[in-house]
């Protein structure tokens, strides 16, 4: 016996209705544009990111540099492709386990016995009141600045949120009818979950996943304009705004130039987790069809 309240839509399904809706649609361009321009960034830019050509520092936009140069005459635009793999790795590396350690937690919480859950809530929300700023501020300062130190503090300050949604989505479909339809028939535990909540529960965490990537490339660039993310060399968008902000005199667009992706990343992922939501939240399907 399957479950009546169907599972996740199909990805071919899915795109079709992205596809449809012109907010969607910008959505998922930007996305897939950003994507691309992380994974192909060896042959998008056009210099070497990390090349220092002093000769040639603070060169505004030209054929040959068309976001300029910066302090250490290295191409901007390069550093800003380079910049989105370094921004999308960390988001989606980070984002991605965090969502599989909550999914885990939050179904053994749910589907676990009494004390279990008790003792998992107590420790979600003993994590969810820590400020993510300072918490992560204090981790940086004991483990020192690095991409592995950034991925590890979203760990820990998004996995209890994660667990809790999952939790409680557990929760509502532990007592539910096809639930306890299966257990009459004989099913184990292992084939509830496996075939029966998590179809269920994939997909509300990957809308809330989809709305907190641009969150942790935020986080990304703050803490690596700061000097407590990605350390330089390696490319980074907080890193460019750094530098534009202090090359401001000399090369003022570079703030601009850096600043426009951070923009529009924000708003693909934004667009495309509301419209995520739309498609697989079957409470807003069924208001729709009244």
């Amino acid at each position: 016996m399957s479950c009546v309240d169907e599972s996740p839509a199909r990805a071919p399904g899915l795109i079709r209705k992205l596809a449809r809706d012109p907010v969607g649609l910008a959505g998922l361009i930007l996305v897939l544009g950003f994507l691309s321009m992380a994974v192909f960034a060896p042959y998008l830019a056009p210099y070497d990111p990390i090349k220092i050509d002093v000769l040639n520092k603070f060169q505004p936009p030209s054929p040959a540099h068309p976001a300029g140069t910066d302090q250490l005459g290295r191409d901007t635009l390069s550093r800003i492709i380079f910049g989105a793999r370094t921004a999308l790795t960390i988001a989606l590396v980070s984002t991605g386990l965090a969502g599989v350690f909550g999914l885990l937690l939050g179904m053994i919480a749910g589907f676990g016995p009494r004390l279990l859950d008790n003792f998992l809530v107590l420790v979600f929300d003993a994590f969810s009141s820590l400020p993510m700023i300072m918490f992560a501020l204090a981790v940086i300062t004991v483990l020192g600045p690095g991409t592995n130190t950034l991925i590890f503090v979203i760990l820990i300050v998004s996995i209890p949120g994660y667990a809790r949604l999952i939790r409680a989505q557990t929760l509502s479909l532990k007592n539910s009818d096809f639930i306890m339809a299966e257990r009459t028939m004989g099913a184990s535990h292992i084939r509830i979950i496996l075939w029966h909540v998590l179809p269920n529960v994939v997909g509300p965490l990957v809308i809330v996943l989809s709305m907190d990537i641009p969150v942790v490339i935020m986080l990304e660039a703050g803490l690596s304009y700061l000097n407590l993310g990605v350390r330089p060399p390696t490319p980074s968008w907080g890193n460019i705004l750094y530098d534009g902000y202090t090359s401001l005199r000399f090369a003022p667009t570079m703030v601009i130039v850096a600043g426009i992706p951070l923009v529009l990343s924000t708003i693909g992922f934004t667009f495309l987790g509301e419209r995520l939501r739309d498609a697989l939240d079957p409470k807003i399907q069924i208001r729709g069809l009244r």
